[in-house]
């Protein structure tokens, strides 16, 4: 039987679609089990607190459980190189934040390159820090403390999550901007008790951990560090205000295994943003201080890119390194 051209196309393009149709059904089905998400953070840490929190919603429009995973140590490598290590197939997700971007400048050598090794899926939220103070010290505002520090080099002792955190090169910003002096004091522990108890003197601090330690009067809130001032503080004003130029945020973000199909990463990222759309998880969040960050997967990509840029800039010039 000889075949016309016509039939010929059909046959040929219906086989060309036949690879193409497990991929699609397997897409379409997932997640037909639990994800796990990874938080390369210790229970309790702010990243951990907002994963549990976006996780229940997430779980809520994927229709499959999400399982939190700490895998805590060397500054997140612990837990960014498990989630690279694992299978790109959409049931292994981790809990992004700017650490993964500081640690990129910071180290030397690393097994894996977060820029690349990591699909940046979506964002979630951005994380205002509030600079917060030993109620012992002799400074009630922000202007304050900066003229305290110029009079008094080196006398203000300054905690940090440890060498390299967020929380110290944010202090190392300031020191840049500001031109103060004040000394460093890395922590692998928890640090509260000695800034209460005014053995060390200041902490940039993730708002959700920080928030509440001034709600309590543990300790005084003197400025945010982002460019405008925060509804969960809206007496605290910006460092900016005062130092202009300075403004530092971090941020949490969902990513996954560099080779996890762009079908599982939409679904993933919609989801997301679906579930941050939702007027009572915003309200939730709104209370820990932070404020919902929806984004496409390229946006948020574009958005890592900047981040790295920026602050390995401020990186070379504090001249901090962990190699």
């Amino acid at each position: 039987m000889k075949l016309r051209r016509r039939d010929v196309l059909q046959l040929a393009a219906g086989a060309a679609a036949l690879p193409m149709l497990p991929r699609l059904a397997g897409a379409q089905a997932y997640p037909s089990r639990p994800v796990r998400m990874i938080v390369p953070f210790p229970p309790g840490n702010a990243p951990d607190i907002v994963a549990r929190l976006i996780g229940q919603w997430l779980s809520d429009q994927l229709g499959q459980p999400i399982v939190i995973d700490n895998r805590p140590g060397a500054a997140s490598n612990i837990g960014t190189e498990a989630a690279v290590r694992s299978a790109p197939d959409g049931y292994t997700i981790m809990m992004t934040v700017l650490t993964n971007v500081l640690n990129a400048a910071l180290y030397k050598t690393l097994s894996v390159n977060f820029l690349t090794d990591i699909r940046h899926v979506a964002g979630i939220a951005n994380a205002p820090y509030v600079i917060v103070i030993t109620p012992s010290l002799p400074a009630q505002t922000f202007p304050e403390f900066i003229a305290y520090a110029k009079a008094n080099p080196g006398k203000i002792n300054m905690a940090s999550g440890g060498k390299g955190a967020s929380s110290h090169i944010f202090g190392e910003l300031l020191k840049i901007t500001a031109g103060i002096d004040i000394v460093h004091v890395p922590y692998r522990s928890n640090y509260v008790p000695d800034l209460i108890s005014g053995q060390v003197h200041m902490l940039v601090a993730p708002m959700p951990q920080g928030i509440e330690l001034v709600r309590s009067g543990k300790l005084r809130a003197i400025a945010v560090t982002t460019a405008k001032r925060q509804e969960s503080l809206p007496d605290i004003p910006t460092v900016s205000e005062f130092v202009p130029g300075y403004e530092a945020v971090g941020w949490y973000g969902l990513g996954a295994p560099k080779g996890t199909p762009a079908e599982i990463v939409n679904r993933l990222n919609g989801a997301m943003n679906k579930a941050l759309a939702d007027p009572k998880l915003k309200e939730r969040i709104t209370t820990l201080g932070v404020e919902p960050m929806p984004m496409s997967p390229a946006e948020f990509t574009a958005f890592i890119g900047h981040e790295s840029e920026k602050w390995t800039k401020v990186i070379r010039q504090a001249g901090v390194t962990l190699d």
